[in-house]
């Protein structure tokens, strides 16, 4: 079946009708935006309140898996952690005599400081941000103005994508553990010598790395005594039982630590999920969807070309 225009329209009379469709579609778009932002704003606080210092915090349980190595906990109040006791046995760290364990436990003299975890701060600031993005795009700035809505959708997108992200964990940065371990004074007593306790968030889960350190120092020179080198080079012990494997991924490799260099000699991690990380990626990554909707259904509206509007996203 076929639809006939009657009177029949002059090619430019029909063009300026389709304009003329296009714009109501567009302003009845805008407008209808507004009530979506207003979702979005709705959903961005209820993040912010998960990550908001509200007592008494989330106490999360640190232990390792089949075995004594770590056992205790910590509390998250908003993006620090204020109390935790761990018990710590490695090889490499004997415990104070008549110990059966190395206790770690968070100093709470006035004036210690404070273990702030840097992935949380950055996601609060990008949540407040994208905030400030909806109230600028429903009050301050002209909300029937469509590429001012385009832009500001886009860089809403932006900033909820590299929140999830962060609590993810896919920024390589984030696990640059010898220029983020904790401070030896946030601990009471302090943290023993060359001991790296070091906190992050990975899939959003708490995680810790407890590792002990040594001195970089060179090795010894080995002399025609030394019982396992043999004249051509080859350790004898390898030639007899194989090359030893390496205890962790990070033997062996150099460190560059408060000031010196250094070896890691063990290294232990123990992950604790945290419900309220959980329900924020969950709730960033549906609002991240329906952002992606609103500038879909923009493109189609303003015509816009979407291969050069993909390769801008």
């Amino acid at each position: 079946m076929a639809t006939w225009a009657y009177p029949p329209l002059t090619p430019e009379r029909l063009k300026q009708e389709e304009q003329c469709a296009l714009a109501k579609e567009l302003e009845w778009l805008l407008y209808s935006l507004q009530e979506s932002l207003a979702s979005l704003r709705e959903g961005l606080r209820e993040c912010a309140d998960l990550l908001a210092p509200k007592e008494p915090g989330s106490t999360l349980v640190l232990s390792s898996l089949r075995s004594e190595s770590v056992k205790g906990f910590v509390t998250r109040i908003g993006t620090r952690i204020v109390k935790g006791d761990v018990q710590v046995r490695l090889n490499s760290l004997p415990p104070p005599r008549g110990a059966a364990s190395t206790r770690l436990v968070f100093s709470n003299v006035p004036g210690a400081p404070d273990l702030v975890l840097g992935q949380l701060a950055s996601v609060r600031n990008l949540i407040d941000q994208s905030l400030d993005i909806v109230d600028v795009s429903t009050w301050t700035g002209d909300s029937l103005n469509a590429n001012f809505i385009s832009g500001q959708l886009r860089l809403l997108y932006e900033n909820i994508t590299e929140a999830k992200s962060i609590l993810k964990g896919e920024l390589g940065k984030t696990s640059h553990w010898w220029e983020n371990s904790a401070d030896d004074n946030i601990f009471d007593p302090p943290l023993p010598p060359y001991v790296s306790f070091h906190l992050m968030i990975t899939d959003a889960a708490l995680v810790l790395y407890l590792r002990t350190l040594e001195p970089n120092s060179p090795s010894h020179t080995p002399t025609v005594f030394t019982p396992d080198i043999s004249l051509t080079g080859f350790y004898l012990r390898d030639k007899i039982f194989g090359p030893r494997h390496r205890p962790h991924d990070e033997a062996g490799d150099v460190f560059f630590w408060r000031g010196e260099e250094v070896k890691v000699k063990e290294k232990l991690r123990v992950e604790s999920q945290d419900p309220s990380l959980i329900v924020i990626v969950a709730k960033l990554s549906a609002l991240g969807h329906e952002v992606t909707k609103f500038i879909a259904s923009l493109k189609v509206v303003m015509d816009e070309d979407d291969t050069e509007s993909d390769s801008n996203e």
